[in-house]
């Protein structure tokens, strides 16, 4: 593992911030943390990376004891904040070697360390010009290169694309693809679930200081009742008809089907010919179909469920 964390606890005067949380990132791997404001996010990725001290708990990081030998784990890892770290008024290049050069590299291995970096993030051509001319996308890209200047073996994201248009986000997105084909361990955290459902390998959702579900995002998504097959039948009086045929034939997980007027909804299990299992189960039975769609549950209404009313752990089988 990258990362293993166990029974980490965290809290300011009265208020619990992290109770009891254990984690597990296997390294060349993306694992996603994700959480309403305030479940404990940030103050998770600041214990990992030395810069809070937990109340209890175990951390390592690249096989090393965060909190017996934070020195040597801050050599293992890189991070980048929520808040840019650059300097606006120096190209990439002059802030790569700034950045170098405060890690003790020396004058020639400094430039030949941010050199590399830019090709690696895609900025090579930007030369001389000043960061504070760079769209959001390349600022955050430089980000993650001022993040990369010691080859960490992990690499922590704090909400890495907030405030970035489509573009930009694209561009962070690209980016984390190529460092984990190279063998990085990626730890971000994020608020958009379209990130976590695009990036992570692992998800591990965070409510109210502890781990309440985790899994990959398929697994979060099964977990909390798979997907959705939708009909629109061209004679409503046989809507129910079509719903108990339709759900027969899908052979899905349990939960009721669903009749509105001409629209019938059945959960599914997402296998090969679900779908032409049920329009011939239709046809032969003579209910016309004017319409299918399979509706896969998206990780937005996983994560709307997990941190909705229900309070209780979530286990996924990995």
């Amino acid at each position: 593992m990258a990362i293993e964390v166990a029974g980490l606890t965290k809290t300011y005067g009265t208020t619990v911030v992290l109770d009891g949380v254990d984690l597990q990132v296997a390294r060349g791997s993306v694992c996603a943390l994700l959480g309403p404001n305030g479940a404990g996010k940030t103050t998770a990725v600041r214990v990992l990376t030395t810069l809070t001290r937990p109340d209890a708990g175990r951390v390592h990081v690249a096989g090393v004891d965060v909190l017996r030998h934070p020195r040597a784990a801050r050599r293992r890892f890189g991070l980048v904040g929520q808040q840019p770290a650059v300097d606006d008024l120096l190209g990439a290049r002059q802030n790569l070697v700034l950045f170098a050069r405060l890690h003790h590299l020396d004058r020639r291995t400094a430039r030949a360390r941010a050199d590399e970096l830019l090709e690696q993030v895609g900025l090579a051509g930007t030369g001389a010009k000043p960061v504070r001319q760079f769209s959001g996308g390349m600022r955050r890209r430089l980000d993650v290169a001022a993040g990369l200047v010691l080859a960490p073996e992990v690499l922590f994201l704090d909400e890495p694309t907030t405030g970035l248009d489509p573009a930009g986000r694209r561009d962070v997105w690209d980016t984390v693809r190529a460092l984990v084909a190279g063998g990085t361990t990626v730890l971000l955290t994020t608020q958009y679930l379209e990130e976590a459902e695009q990036l992570a390998d692992d998800v591990c959702v965070l409510d109210g200081g502890r781990v309440v579900a985790r899994g990959t995002p398929r697994e979060l998504t099964a977990a909390i009742g798979g997907d959705r097959l939708e009909l629109v039948v061209g004679d409503p009086a046989r809507a129910a008809e079509a719903a108990r045929l339709a759900e027969r034939a899908a052979g899905g997980p349990p939960g009721a089907p669903a009749a509105d007027g001409v629209r019938v909804t059945v959960p599914v299990s997402r296998r090969p010919g679900v779908v032409g299992a049920v329009v011939r189960a239709l046809d032969e039975a003579g209910i016309e179909v004017d319409d299918v769609v399979l509706r896969p549950t998206t990780l937005d209404e996983a994560y709307l469920r997990i941190t909705g009313a229900d309070r209780t752990r979530t286990e996924v089988p990995a």
